[in-house]
């Protein structure tokens, strides 16, 4: 078995779970060049005057566990069944309650949170989709809704290099989630966006890094897509690596009064 066939093999016997890229991220065949915040640095001063806590879309809840010691009033939703588990089993040693909640197949997402009006007093969201009226329901008087989130052009060069036929980008990105926010009674408290890259040094760690995304790549194999993953091990060898889009944005909004 060549060197490139041993790399399709390791895409299709990994099995991705969770939120967790330490199997090529701790190799640095995955490396995410660094951006203009860092999500830990921001949340972490917030959290010793709050007593309530949501993490809404903790995936497997690798991230929110980084925080701890948390209040005792933590939560965390999760809408993707596979995860659903594992973020119970990270979480829930540390007394953290795992919701889970409809993921629904369009949007709005996360519109019927199980909560009560006014119940926290921070909502933390890592790349996870939310409703802003449903964030002010939930959120308490001046408390903060602090986001990361995933732009539009996030991959679109990945997008592109298995399926050329089309590609519609949205308009997801700073200035329009901004704008939502800021229409749904929230202040503006800082915000940042960077579109930066990822780089992978081989295509085996492309290919594990793709199966992330069931949604975007449903049914993805290495074997189906040999030919392009051909492409992308030969340009890896002559260049030494791929640079793959990534597309951040970061608002920090406090709860206003209705007008």
């Amino acid at each position: 078995m060549g060197y490139f066939e041993h790399l399709l093999d390791e895409i299709d016997s990994y099995n991705f779970s969770g939120w967790d890229f330490s199997y090529i991220i701790d190799t640095g065949r995955m490396q995410e060049a660094p951006v203009k915040w860092n999500y830990y640095s921001k949340i972490k001063p917030y959290l010793y005057d709050v007593k309530s806590l949501l993490d809404l879309g903790t995936g497997g809840g690798e991230r929110l566990s980084k925080f701890a010691p948390l209040p005792k009033k933590t939560y965390a939703t999760e809408g993707y069944k596979p995860n659903v588990e594992i973020a119970k089993k990270n979480l829930e040693p540390l007394g953290i309650q795992v919701v889970e909640v409809d993921g629904e197949e369009g949007p709005p997402y996360n519109s019927k949170l199980p909560f009560e009006d006014s119940f926290f007093d921070l909502i933390i969201d890592r790349h996870e989709a939310y409703y802003p009226q449903e964030i002010y329901r939930i959120l308490a008087d001046d408390a903060h809704f602090i986001t990361q989130q995933v732009g539009s052009l996030t991959i679109t060069n990945l997008i592109q290099l298995f399926d050329n036929k089309g590609l519609e980008v949205s308009n997801w990105n700073l200035k329009y989630a901004e704008e939502e926010l800021l229409q749904n009674n929230f202040e503006i408290i800082s915000s940042f966006e960077d579109i930066s890259f990822i780089r992978f040094y081989d295509v085996g760690a492309l290919g594990i890094y793709i199966k992330a995304f069931p949604w975007l790549f449903p049914q993805f194999t290495a074997k189906k897509f040999e030919k392009e993953l051909m492409y992308i091990h030969k340009r890896i060898l002559n260049e030494g690596y791929i640079d793959i889009v990534y597309h951040l944005f970061f608002i920090d909004a406090k709860k206003g009064k209705k007008i």
